[in-house]
């Protein structure tokens, strides 16, 4: 049996990593194969990657070695962690994936969709979500509160300029890359939220049950 992969997408401050838990209780309660994973990180390396990436210390960093960075952990953990899991039959689920890297570096950094599409896909070899989760939210708001009740990594502190730049950059690609997403208003109740989010789940789950 082939896995299935489910990446959770949005905006910093969108509620991914509360819907996230939910999700992995959700599994756990049915008993369900699964692994939960993140990016950056997910792996041992790709964790380290993750500390270099959001240090603030590392202020002077490049835009382009930032996008190649992250392509090296997404690259390390797609062979590592990703394809192993799908190959045995289980779900992964992850909170971001390319989405991420074409929305933050490609537009709000200014790098270009379609270059950091590039290198992301010789970092993947072609794999892609069966199922894309977007929560759908403005993130200035939720970025000032996340920020303001934590001391917020070196992305999160960027400033709204460079946030909304990554917003809009969502919205761009949410047309382009419209295969296999939903989009879950994340204004609404966590709980709300969570119930739209399981009902997405639920059919790709039932639909991948109706092949086999």
């Amino acid at each position: 049996m082939k896995g299935i992969f489910i990446a959770l997408e949005g905006p910093d401050g969108s509620g991914k990593s509360t819907i996230m838990e939910l999700i992995i209780q959700y599994f756990n309660e049915q008993n369900i194969d699964f692994i939960s994973t993140r990016e950056p990180g997910g792996t041992a390396i790709g964790e380290e990657i993750r500390h270099i990436i959001l240090d603030k210390k590392n202020k002077n960093m490049a835009a382009e070695t930032e996008a190649l960075l992250y392509a090296a952990s997404r690259g390390q953990h797609v062979h590592e962690k990703i394809l192993p899991a799908l190959e045995a039959g289980k779900i992964v689920l992850s909170e971001r994936f390319i989405l991420s890297s074409l929305a933050y570096q490609g537009v709000g950094r200014g790098l270009g969709i379609e270059e950091v599409r590039m290198i992301n896909d010789f970092a993947i070899k072609g794999l892609r979500p069966d199922l894309t989760l977007f929560f759908h939210v403005d993130p200035i708001l939720t970025l000032e509160r996340k920020v303001s009740e934590e001391e917020g990594d070196r992305l999160e502190k960027e400033g709204s300029s460079f946030h909304k730049r990554v917003y809009s950059g969502y919205m761009e690609l949410l047309d382009t890359y419209s295969d296999n997403l939903q989009i879950i208003d994340a204004s609404k109740s966590i709980e709300e939220v969570f119930s739209q989010s399981i009902v997405y789940i639920e059919n790709i789950i039932k639909k991948r049950e109706e092949i086999l």
